[in-house]
């Protein structure tokens, strides 16, 4: 099966962890993992924000750089669910990949650590990844999973909807804070970085809360982090 890496930007310049991740895990269970080097951002920002014919370019070249392979593996549910409703490429979020694709549950990860998960909306909402990821993290080894009081919650990030309804994304972040605080968590897991990034600045001002961190980092893991 020939898998590409779709990185994203936001991945690819602020959390290159997640990418890392993912190809660490897809090569610990065989398989080799391509890196289209013509790849660049998917559009999805500019679909978001109403700049149509942009948005239409990117996602061309994106077709273009992926052609040619079976399988488009992604740690960022947002973009994936863009890619499906924009281009015809074969997209697939981790999760799905992993257990939808090549039927695995248990990756072999080692994290002794109590993580509670945040299902963010286009993850919960547009690609129905349902149980996926938390099937995944409570096959990891040493891992106590905490659910996450109200997960269908927004996390109030929703791209620049954070910078323009600032008050009201603020208001959503401290519920989602406090519900992750509540867990007694050590670490708070999700499927996308750009939700990390907001609720990570909110935990931030609370001692004692959990860590973001993407979850192909724990499924990468066979170990306690450094």
């Amino acid at each position: 099966m020939r898998i590409a890496l779709f990185v994203t930007c936001l991945n690819d310049a602020l959390f290159p962890q997640a990418g890392i991740a993912t190809v660490t895990l897809l090569e610990r269970l065989g398989h080799t993992v391509a890196f289209p080097a013509a790849q660049s951002c998917c559009g999805q920002m500019h679909a978001n924000t109403g700049y149509a014919a942009p948005a239409r370019q990117l996602e061309r070249l994106t077709e273009a750089a992926f052609a040619g392979h079976d399988v488009i593996v992604s740690p960022s549910g947002s973009c994936v669910a863009h890619l499906r409703a924009h281009t015809g490429l074969p997209a697939y979020e981790l999760s799905e990949l992993l257990v939808d694709v090549l039927g695995v549950t248990d990756v072999g990860a080692t994290f002794p650590h109590r993580v509670t998960y945040h299902p963010t909306c286009h993850g919960l909402r547009m690609l129905r990844l349902g149980d996926r990821p938390a099937t995944l993290l409570r096959a990891v080894k040493g891992l106590e999973l905490i659910d996450l009081p109200e997960p269908e919650q927004c996390c109030g990030f929703g791209g620049t909807f954070a910078l323009k309804n600032a008050a009201v994304s603020g208001a959503m972040l401290a519920d989602k804070c406090a519900n992750a605080a509540a867990t007694g968590a050590e670490y708070l897991a999700a499927a996308d970085n750009s939700c990390l990034a907001h609720i990570g600045g909110g935990l931030a001002r609370h001692r004692g809360a959990p860590k973001p961190i993407h979850y192909a980092e724990i499924l990468a893991a066979t170990g306690a982090p450094s």
